[in-house]
């Protein structure tokens, strides 16, 4: 039986380094002593010497999307809001057709940043001008059909279960009467996603920066909050420093459970046969057949 080929971002190890060390070389980073970060989305990785982070974009992105992620980053920079920073220079950078950024190294301690320090960051990037660009608007639903569309490791019955509940998690939205106004999301705010930096915290990974109602960031962090064990206390001090419970609005379960299925199914179209993202996937379809929404999910 032969050893399954270990991919990081999407790509085959082997491959990824190379992209790693092309783009290094035409910025002039040195990244022999390079360390892996994370790898489950995309590929980004530690240059130790020179305390900088690389990003390589997810096999399969778009160059416009990166393109594009840059764009509002050096946007947001310009505001003063506090994001991670890129490095200066023409970004991305291109090694045939996958794009590599560059961004700023903050150490950080062995512990991630509490929902509570999100609340304020999360409550001006909502009230952020408009970009004088376009920022692609919120469509949640449209990326699950298409993520739905691609799962090839789920058996047609959890298929069915998933389309079938998008219909009717569409059909409710219809109805769902936002109170907020519509702004600037993350797309996916979490204490993954933010990092400290001196005594507060700057937000990071804007691949999903979008345009839309800021009830969608809200309860995302409600859903990391509950999903992934910090538990309730830590979702109300966020909430009380926001200034809005998003539990207590009567759009919450349709929000909520549309954002799980995105979760899921963003999840599923990467996993591979007998991965433990594919358990994984799988456990939390079965929570959702059960209508469990306290059903405690593993970090992928």
């Amino acid at each position: 039986m032969s050893t399954p080929v270990r991919t990081v971002g999407g790509f085959a190890e082997s491959e990824v380094f190379t992209v790693l060390d092309d783009a290094c070389r035409q910025v002039g980073l040195d990244c022999t002593d390079a360390e892996m970060l994370r790898g489950h989305t995309n590929a980004v990785y530690l240059l130790k010497t020179a305390q900088v982070v690389a990003k390589i974009a997810r096999a399969g992105t778009s160059l416009e999307s990166v393109r594009r992620t840059v764009q509002l980053v050096q946007w947001l920079t310009e505001q003063g809001f506090p994001t991670v920073e890129l490095l200066p220079g023409e970004q991305p950078v291109l090694v045939g057709e996958h794009a590599v950024t560059f961004w700023r190294y903050l150490p950080q301690p062995d512990y991630p940043v509490p929902a509570t320090e999100l609340a304020e960051p999360l409550h001006t990037l909502h009230r952020l001008p408009i970009p004088p660009f376009a920022v692609r608007p919120l469509d949640t639903a449209g990326a699950i059909r298409r993520s739905i569309k691609v799962i090839n490791v789920l058996p047609s019955d959890d298929l069915d279960y998933l389309r079938q509940r998008l219909y009717s998690l569409e059909a409710a939205l219809a109805e769902v009467d936002f109170v907020l106004r519509p702004g600037l999301l993350q797309g996916d705010p979490q204490h993954r996603n933010a990092l400290h930096h001196r005594g507060s915290a700057v937000l990071c990974d804007w691949d999903t920066a979008c345009f839309g109602p800021p009830e969608l960031d809200l309860v995302t962090v409600e859903i990391h909050c509950r999903r992934f064990g910090y538990g309730r206390s830590h979702y109300e001090e966020f909430a009380d420093r926001y200034g809005f419970d998003v539990t207590s609005w009567s759009g919450y379960p349709v929000l909520r459970d549309l954002r799980e299925l995105r979760m899921i199914t963003t999840n599923a179209k990467r996993a591979t046969p007998g991965s433990g993202t594919l358990g994984e996937v799988r456990r939390r379809i079965e929570g959702l057949r059960r209508e469990d929404d306290q059903l405690g999910w593993n970090i992928l």
